[in-house]
């Protein structure tokens, strides 16, 4: 497995991963899966201040991770918000540590501070998993999105990425000096 930035090229790839979140579950709350030419509008709109990451085996993308900004005042620009999606085929195979693993990394070496994620409930996978990187239970949203005729709660997580020293300015991925070492 080869973990590496997305670029635009990836778009049709990772809408046909993130399909199925959308059509199928309340993992996402939209309701319309977005196409290949909107999913490299956001992996554009992203990079190079946010991460946008994909596992790729065989030459076949089969999972990725992005992060963006948690809120948009100025005074949040250290936080962030983080997501990973895994193609049903290679899930329970480590895609998507490996996806976080480096996806935080990065984020470290930016400057960030704070990662949140918030998940649908009741989802025990992904409570698991983003407990077993180290986040922690921040607090519930209460029926705040409808999707299939019923009220869905979110559960917030954090995890600090740094230690709390003043804040410096952010880089963006092009001015880090080193990467972490990505498999």
């Amino acid at each position: 497995m080869h973990i590496r930035l997305a670029t635009t090229d990836d778009a049709a790839a990772v809408a046909a991963i993130y399909a199925p979140f959308v059509v199928d579950t309340a993992i996402s709350f939209e309701t319309v899966p977005p196409d290949a030419s909107e999913m490299a509008a956001r992996i554009g709109s992203k990079l190079p201040r946010f991460p946008w990451l994909v596992a790729e085996q065989e030459a076949e993308i089969i999972g990725y991770s992005y992060a963006g900004a948690h809120r948009e005042r100025a005074a949040y620009a250290w936080s962030v918000e983080v997501s990973a999606y895994v193609a049903p085929s290679a899930r329970r195979r480590g895609v998507a540590t490996k996806l976080y693993e480096t996806l935080l990394e990065l984020l470290r070496e930016q400057g960030f501070r704070m990662a949140y994620a918030g998940i649908t409930l009741p989802n025990p996978a992904s409570v698991g998993f983003h407990e077993a990187m180290g986040f922690i239970p921040l607090g519930v949203y209460r029926n705040v999105g409808w999707k299939f005729d019923q009220w869905h709660d979110v559960g917030w997580w954090e995890l600090p990425l740094g230690d709390g020293s003043p804040a410096a300015p952010i880089k963006t991925l092009d001015e880090l000096e080193t990467w972490p070492i990505i498999p």
